[in-house]
């Protein structure tokens, strides 16, 4: 995975940054119609503190940030908002150990359609449904529209190579995170981070420069490193994990669902202000492998 990373890298600094100017113009507008998206100072707070140069650190080197990334969230608040809640809700309904057969409960079933029904109530949804239905990626029937998005993010798949138990999912490994041998793979999500933070699950080492367009005195993105425990009762390595900062649950299901559909891969955005990729990767014809966010400049 580091030798990938650092050939991509290198490919992206030779070729420059090339925007995809549509998907760029609907991300943005998504970006904008975030009415529920969080704000430091209000919603919360983090304190970046070390700053690591690469990968290997997080494995090489003992030294590690004082301090928790998240000074604060003000949870009444935030999860006070019906898309935070029916997403919250959602976030201890899996097995995080690849290889283990997921079992999907009727009450977690209902949890699951709460969400979908929540986020599509929001004009971020809305708008990632006409534009699909524009391009023909969707239906236009906003209850088949539902049962697309279901399908996508909680049909249960096979992601351990050899085993026949079905012990992924889409929304698992983008926003809950999964432990597969001595890895931590996946988590893209600011909330999941806190809440495993939290707990007591995650040992924030600190964060790597990620520079955009605009200099922002408060993150909108960010990429750190840190130590799972938990799992399997050991602990894990997450060398570098990329996501969001204050986003809402639907903007992202909004954004990766649009990629996904349009635009599979790695691609050149101008979100807003911002010069970013974002990936979405397939496993398989109907399911997302992994979705992220991350700055284009390095």
């Amino acid at each position: 995975m580091a030798q990938y990373k650092q050939r991509q890298n290198r490919f992206r600094n030779e070729r420059g940054f090339e925007p995809d100017e549509e998907l760029s113009a609907i991300l943005t507008k998504l970006w904008e119609l975030d009415e529920n998206k969080c704000y430091p100072g209000d919603d919360f707070n983090i304190d970046l503190q070390r700053y690591v140069t690469n990968a290997r650190e997080c494995v090489d080197d003992s030294r590690d940030s004082r301090y928790p990334l998240f000074e604060f969230l003000d949870e009444d608040r935030v999860f006070a908002r019906e898309t935070y809640q029916t997403f919250r809700a959602l976030l201890d309904n899996y097995e995080m150990q690849c290889g283990v057969q997921e079992e999907v409960t009727f009450e977690e079933k209902t949890e699951n359609r709460a969400f979908i029904n929540a986020i599509m109530e929001t004009e971020v949804m809305k708008e990632c449904h006409r534009y699909l239905v524009e391009k023909g990626k969707a239906p236009a029937e906003v209850d088949k529209f539902k049962c697309q998005l279901y399908n996508l993010w909680f049909m249960l798949i096979r992601r351990t190579k050899g085993d026949r138990d079905f012990d992924s999912s889409s929304f698992e490994h983008v926003f809950v995170g999964e432990c597969r041998n001595d890895e931590f793979i996946g988590l893209h999500n600011w909330i999941q981070i806190y809440l495993q933070e939290k707990a007591g699950k995650i040992d924030y080492h600190g964060y790597f420069r990620r520079e955009t367009i605009k200099d922002d005195e408060f993150p909108r993105l960010m990429a750190i490193q840190f130590t799972v425990t938990g799992c399997d009762g050991g602990e894990k390595e997450k060398p570098m994990c990329s996501t969001f900062l204050g986003t809402s649950p639907e903007f992202e299901i909004a954004a990766y669902t649009l990629c996904f559909f349009t635009k599979q891969g790695v691609t050149d955005v101008q979100l807003g202000e911002y010069e970013v990729e974002v990936a979405t990767m397939p496993l398989g014809p109907k399911n997302i492998g992994t979705a992220y966010i991350s700055a284009a400049r390095m």
